[in-house]
């Protein structure tokens, strides 16, 4: 069992940063993939960025095309907390933001095992 808690949202101006973490519970964290989702107001869940287990995939990431150059995912595993830093942001990137963890690959899809409350990002123009 993997509990997540997110934490660093807020409200920015467009252009402005910000950078998101995602605290895990558990001792096993280095063997969990890692995703970043977001939702806005009336629309579905939609990956955002991903982390592999560096011990079997190298810690090879993946990003959508919307947030690919701006946002970076990293992670610390000593620390059992991955990161999110966003760049450049835009007011289209206004929305919750969930992490989440999966054993294996990481895949951009919500298969994902286990999820976190949420934190708000609000960009403003």
């Amino acid at each position: 069992q993997v509990q997540l808690v997110e934490s660093g949202g807020g409200l920015v101006q467009a252009g402005g940063s910000l950078r998101l973490s995602c605290a895990a519970s558990g001792r096993t964290f280095s063997s969990y993939a890692m995703g970043w989702f977001r939702q806005a107001p009336g629309k579905e869940r939609e990956f955002i960025a991903a982390h592999s287990i560096v011990s079997m995939y190298g810690g090879s990431t993946t990003y959508s095309d919307s947030v690919k150059g701006r946002f970076t995912i990293s992670r610390d595993n000593a620390k059992n907390t991955v990161y999110l830093q966003m760049n450049s942001l835009k007011p289209e990137d206004t929305g919750v933001y969930y992490c989440a963890a999966r054993t294996g690959v990481y895949v951009t899809s919500r298969q994902y095992d286990y999820w976190g409350q949420g934190t708000q990002v609000t960009v403003s123009s």
